[in-house]
């Protein structure tokens, strides 16, 4: 990743938060060029706000929601429409509300060799606001109060969204373990 670097200030942002901003970014819009512009806006803007300490924890924080939240609007911009992948999943649930079958239990097959790809896929799939709340809480760990905040939508809908998400990963799981049977 090379961001533009014009300050002391923007450099020691960039050392500090550059890798962990720049691998959220890209894990929400899939795009190198497009994460790298998110990357650099936010560590701009963190640099100009003259708020922050290098070593703040609320400076991480407000990195990773800016960094969330233009990602997320790239990826809406870039692939608008993709709603209907996701609720082909979803309406396939049990009329009434319910849950999928019971699945086999793949622990075992974790380390099989594709495996990897078949997530990376079907995280690729989800619209931008699901695949945002399912990175921000699953992978980075955030809460979803402060991915609520980030994306200025209630802390139930952020709920709402990792379900849903984890729910369309895991159909996807189901289907490449039934075609390896």
């Amino acid at each position: 990743m090379e961001l533009c670097v014009a300050d002391t200030g923007v450099e020691r942002l960039v050392e500090h938060y550059g890798e962990r901003a720049y691998r959220l970014a890209w894990r929400i819009t899939g795009a190198t060029d497009e994460a790298e512009a998110v990357t650099q806006n936010a560590l701009m803007r963190a640099a100009r706000s003259n708020r922050f300490d290098t070593d703040e924890p609320a400076l991480d924080s407000w990195i990773l929601r800016a960094v969330a939240s233009e990602a997320a609007e790239r990826r809406r911009r870039t692939q608008p429409g993709d709603e209907a992948v996701l609720e082909a999943v979803v309406k396939a649930l049990p009329v009434g509300g319910g849950h999928f079958e019971l699945m086999d239990d793949w622990s075992a097959r974790v380390e099989e060799p594709g495996l990897q790809t078949v997530i990376g896929e079907a995280i690729d799939a989800l619209p931008a606001d699901y695949r945002t709340a399912l990175v921000l809480h699953d992978v980075e760990g955030i809460s979803r109060p402060e991915i609520a905040d980030a994306l200025g939508v209630e802390t139930e809908v952020v709920k709402a969204r990792v379900h849903r998400a984890r729910l369309f990963v895991r159909h996807r799981l189901s289907e490449y373990f039934e075609r390896q049977v």
